[in-house]
């Protein structure tokens, strides 16, 4: 619908250009009665030799042989049946490869030859290198595409004089080149006598002197500018651009990064019909100028930064009310209240979206008969709905994200030409019967989630629409299913999740549209079962039925999914569904608390997008076979099968049965670990060294199993714990499920002898948990250089209590920060936090002799000198004598630095849990 009108004679334009160059040429590839020029044929061979067929099929280049010695049967080639010229050549698409100056050796000569050429078109083919200076030869040429696909590499041109000297060209599009070092391109553009349209994309421009153009006229022939997508466009260059052409009728700036207030110049464009400054950074407000411009039918100037009252902005638009068509204002920083669009009476298509306006509507707000389209989406409008009576050529009504309250009005079922009705995400309450709906025949979106609406439709009900979208999450649709979905099912998006549905879902339901993307009935009470259907969809749909009353099996058809939720159901029987021929594209798995029992199958490294898997609180048995979670009463050893899982950041197999050694190569293969939780299961043996491998390792609980043999003097290469430094509070997945957004993991740490969750500030735990095993041996130095476990920025647990070991805890370590109960149940262990070892000296005091200072008369205690040297005296002696007393004593030193760290701990503890608070809070508030 956007500026269709305008593209409509664009494209018509293209196509009379196209024609009158054929017609004035006479362009023919059948006529045989005047043969092509040999030496042109001969350059089209050579010119041959440097390119390749990218597409056979085609069989472009194939028709170019010396057998042939007509040009006319060749494909991609035109010629003058008059004169034998070749004047057309049409290279596109993607059908060759070559480089400019390269491997083109011939390029020189074959442009050099081809004199006559009218329409060159080397589009959508990954061309690089320089721009050759011959193509100003061909004085001749009206048309001329190389906009390449090559987004690795570019064209290059240094200098755009042969662009000067193309005369006759009235058409240039060119992509993907490098301008940096052509400083003159912009006089180039306004001298240049016959250019009409010029489209730059993607390209790199160098900065422009704006003093080095004062003495240039602007273009009189340039009328459509369309330069987008550079990155490289200096705010100096904006200004420029605005008296490129009087003449100029369509201008895109669109994605350039630019920066700037608008400038108020465009009293020098008066014929302007379209703008789209669409996705820069632009600041300010819209400038007076723009509301002079009494040709203006189209104005994009969404996703910058403006800002200030939308009325300001309204205000100076005074000068195009008449004839603006499509004016887009959303995502900006427009505030204040909503301005009256009445004046605008030609308007069709309004998008003020994603701003911070406020207030609510006016009377008059909806008088314009002629819109199609109203998107007012995620502002802060308050109050009813507005009148939509009169706003009969509706197609597109969007209200989401707002505060409107009160009733949706019945009239809005007279919008016979609506096709999306979005209210969601406000405070609308009232009772939708077949009234509201009745006359919407053209409907394909209905949103109207999170309002206080409900539905008393009869149940032989039949819809006007075909609804391709439905959107009614929150919405009172139940207790009974709604049967009208029964006669319209060809929708590819359903939520109907927390909509009070206590109903048996009928058989019929389950003849799912092939092209689904999205059902969500989560959070009913949905009861039956799901039937094992032979469904095959177009697409891999997320399908989410969880917190409902399912029971029976799972059937095969729900494992084509991107995201599978399931849980807190009364699914039972096997995961035997899972194991597929193929990948089935699964992202996301939640089975938890259901009935599920048996085994799991080993077939997790064909689900090779598996990210996020969960099979909580079931009742599965059997040997692991994969990827488990905690508390499934698995026993068995870990599968050699999980080595294939190398991305695997966070691994839970706590609370099970599982026997055997731990794996060595769970510190060689899975090295993005972040969490290895295997507490209370029934491992044995040594822990492997090669967990030291585990550079981003935060937390590691072996705690309640039956390992034995030293602690691994090499956990200091556990750099995310040896090393200081920030942390996030989360751990977070990104997974291809939710539509690319990330999932937050929590887990259950056992900290003091409670249970807790962690989710929120997971990120922030630092945790090694060994206690409750037959460790032996003494706790070596390098435990204690784990820096990271000491610093109180994070939530550091260390406990090694209930092991056999011995020896001492070393000192000069913060080791002694930990309570004494980290430690507890090793008999044979000794010193500071616990009892002192056999041999520790007694504290002894320090001689403070020789450092009294003796008066000799009550009179020399108060002369000025004495009682200055005294106070200095008293200093140092208190000073030093604490001091030495520390030194000397390595009891009380240590007691003493304790003291200091505890207190310091208690600080920095405290600051770092009000920080996570008060960032939770920032986030739950957004």
């Amino acid at each position: 619908m956007r500026g269709r009108g305008l593209h409509f004679r664009f494209h018509l334009w293209l196509a009379l250009l196209f024609a009158l160059i054929t017609a004035s040429f006479g362009i023919s590839v059948k006529n045989q009665s005047v043969r092509c020029i040999a030496a042109e044929r001969r350059a089209l061979l050579d010119f041959k030799k440097g390119l390749i067929d990218y597409d056979n099929s085609l069989n472009l280049l194939v028709s170019w042989t010396s057998k042939e010695e007509e040009c006319c049967k060749w494909k991609g080639v035109g010629y003058d049946n008059t004169t034998g010229h070749v004047v057309m050549l049409d290279l596109r698409p993607r059908i060759i490869y070559g480089i400019f100056g390269g491997s083109w050796t011939s390029i020189s000569d074959f442009i050099g030859s081809l004199y006559d050429l009218t329409y060159l078109n080397l589009s959508s083919n990954p061309l690089t290198g320089f721009i050759p200076h011959q193509l100003g030869s061909l004085s001749r040429l009206v048309y001329l595409d190389l906009s390449t696909d090559n987004f690795d590499q570019s064209l290059i041109s240094d200098n755009l004089e042969w662009l000067s000297h193309l005369s006759s060209l009235k058409l240039l599009k060119i992509s993907h080149t490098n301008f940096t070092k052509a400083t003159n391109w912009p006089q180039v553009i306004q001298s240049h006598p016959s250019l009409s349209v010029l489209h730059f994309e993607y390209c790199d421009f160098a900065e422009v002197d704006p003093s080095s153009l004062v003495h240039f006229n602007s273009s009189n022939s340039l009328s459509v500018l369309h330069l987008i997508w550079s990155s490289s466009l200096h705010p100096s260059t904006f200004p420029l651009l605005l008296n490129i052409s009087r003449n100029l009728v369509e201008l895109d700036l669109h994605h350039n990064q630019l920066s700037s207030l608008i400038p108020d110049s465009f009293d020098n464009m008066p014929a302007l019909e379209k703008i789209n400054f669409e996705d820069n950074s632009l600041k300010g407000g819209i400038p007076k100028s723009l509301g002079n411009l009494c040709h203006l039918k189209e104005l994009n100037l969404r996703d910058n930064k403006l800002s200030g009252p939308l009325t300001f902005a309204v205000t100076n638009l005074s000068g195009v009310p008449i004839i603006l068509e499509i004016l887009f204002l959303d995502e900006n920083n427009f505030n204040g209240s909503l301005p009256s669009f009445v004046r605008f009476s030609s308007l069709r298509e309004l998008n003020v979206a994603y701003n911070r306006l406020s207030g609510h509507f006016e009377d008059n707000f909806g008088n314009f008969s002629k819109v199609t389209v109203l998107d007012l989406d995620e502002n802060r409008i308050t109050g009813p709905l507005l009148d939509l009576s009169k706003l009969s050529s509706l197609k597109k009504l969007s209200l989401r994200g707002n505060q409107l309250d009160g009733l949706l009005p019945v009239n809005i079922g007279k919008l016979s030409h609506l096709v999306l009705l979005d209210v969601s995400n406000n405070s609308l309450h009232d009772v939708i019967f077949e009234g509201h709906l009745f006359n919407l025949t053209k409907l394909r979106y209905l949103l109207i989630s999170f309002n206080a609406l409900s539905f008393n439709l009869s149940s032989n009900w039949t819809p006007p629409f075909q609804l391709d979208f439905i959107k009614m999450s929150s919405c009172k649709i139940g207790p009974q299913f709604p049967s009208w979905l029964r006669k319209k099912t060809n929708f590819f998006h359903l939520d109907i999740s927390y909509s009070n549905i206590s109903d048996n879902i009928p058989y019929w339901f389950w003849n799912l549209p092939l092209r689904l993307m999205f059902l969500d009935l989560s959070f009913n009470q949905i009861s039956g079962r799901v039937p094992n259907l032979p469904l095959k969809f177009d697409r891999i749909p997320l399908i989410d039925l969880s917190s409902n009353l399912f029971h029976g099996p799972i059937p095969q058809f729900l494992s084509k999914s991107t995201t599978l939720d399931l849980s807190n159901n009364m699914f039972n029987g096997p995961l035997s569904y899972l194991c597929t021929n193929k990948d089935s594209g699964l992202s996301y798995l939640d089975l938890s608390n259901n009935l599920l029992s048996g085994g799991i199958p080993d077939c997790w490294i064909k689900s090779r997008r598996l990210t996020i898997i969960n099979l909580e609180n079931n009742n599965l048995s059997g040997t692991l076979q994969s990827l488990r979670l905690r508390n499934t009463s698995l026993h068995g050893e870990i599968p050699q099968s999980l080595k294939s899982c190398t991305q695997l950041r966070l691994l839970d197999l706590g609370e099970n049965k599982l026997t055997g050694i731990i794996p060595p190569w769970i510190g060689e293969r899975l090295e993005n670990l972040i969490v290895l939780r295997l507490r209370s299961n029934n491992f044995h043996g040594n822990i492997p060294s090669t967990l030291c491998h585990q550079q981003f390792l935060k937390v590691l609980d072996l705690s309640l199993n039956n390992i034995s043999g030293a602690i691994p003097s090499c956990f200091n290469n556990l750099t995310t714990m040896a090393h200081l430094g920030s942390s996030a509070a989360t751990i977070e997945f990104y997974t291809t499920a939710f539509f690319g957004r990330t999932f937050d993991d929590n887990l259950l740490v056992i900290w003091k002898g409670v249970e807790q969750e962690y989710g929120k500030i997971l990120g922030l735990l630092r945790l090694i948990d060994l206690s409750c095993n037959k460790l032996s041996g003494e706790i070596s130095r390098e435990i204690a250089s784990l820096h990271g476990m000491f610093d109180l920025s994070f939530l550091s647990v260390l406990d090694l209590s209930n092991d056999n070991l011995s020896g001492k805890i070393p000192l000069d370590t913060q080791l002694q920060s930990f309570n004494a109960t980290c430690f507890a149940g090793n008999s044979r262990l000794c010193r500071d936090p616990l009892n002192k070892c056999p041999g520790d000296e007694s504290p002894k005091l320090p001689n403070n002799r020789g450092t009294e200072i003796i008066a000799e008369s009550d009179e020399e205690l108060f002369e000025p000198l004495w009682f200055v040297t005294g106070m200095i005296a008293r200093f140092l002696v208190g000073f030093w004598g604490v001091f030495c007393f520390l030194l000397i004593s390595r009891f009380w030193r240590h007691k003493y630095f304790q003291l200091v760290n505890k207190l310091g701990d208690w600080i920095k503890l405290t600051m770092a849990l009000e920080t996570v608070k008060l960032q939770l809070r920032l986030r739950l508030k957004d």
